[in-house]
């Protein structure tokens, strides 16, 4: 019975590799793409060269060490590297320039972003002046308000 069984273990590796691939698709982290790599190249590939199962299991599993330890980290490093932090959405506002365009009174007013919005602004510092039509940056967002500052180098 045990010569029929290792007569078929080639599709064992196939359905091993499908399986691994599979569960790849649904992690996205290459370590199953390594796993199922291994079970092809080590697996598969010394079963047609008519190894035996033990040799198969061993070459399958080192494969898939030497892939996991080799390729994968390149393979990590390579998709992170362009995936860089963009700031969206109110993230985005910080560091924007904006011109005032209601008078402050105790540290509130209302500024024009360049983007075109209209928001409620705070003074971060309430003791500085500023006047409609001076240019400021949001220095940060708290709720629908921003924090504004004098821009450097604009007259108060």
């Amino acid at each position: 019975m045990l010569p029929d069984l290792v007569q078929y273990l080639w599709i064992g590796w196939l359905v091993l590799a499908v399986v691994f691939v599979i569960i790849e698709l649904l992690t996205l982290e290459f370590t199953f793409l390594m796993l199922a790599a291994g079970t092809l190249i080590g697996g598969l590939g010394v079963n047609l060269l008519g190894g035996e199962w033990w040799l198969q299991v061993l070459a399958a599993a080192g494969v898939a060490a030497l892939l996991l330890f080799t390729i994968r980290p390149l393979l990590l490093r390579a998709l992170h590297r362009s995936s860089q932090h963009i700031p969206t959405n109110v993230d985005a506002l910080t560091g924007m320039s904006a011109r005032v365009v209601g008078a402050f009174t105790d540290g509130d007013g209302a500024v024009k972003l360049d983007n075109g919005e209209t928001w409620t602004a705070r003074l971060a510092d309430a003791s500085a002046s500023v006047a409609p039509g001076q240019r400021v940056t949001v220095t940060a967002v708290r709720g629908a308000t921003v924090v504004v500052a004098p821009e450097e180098g604009t007259p108060a």
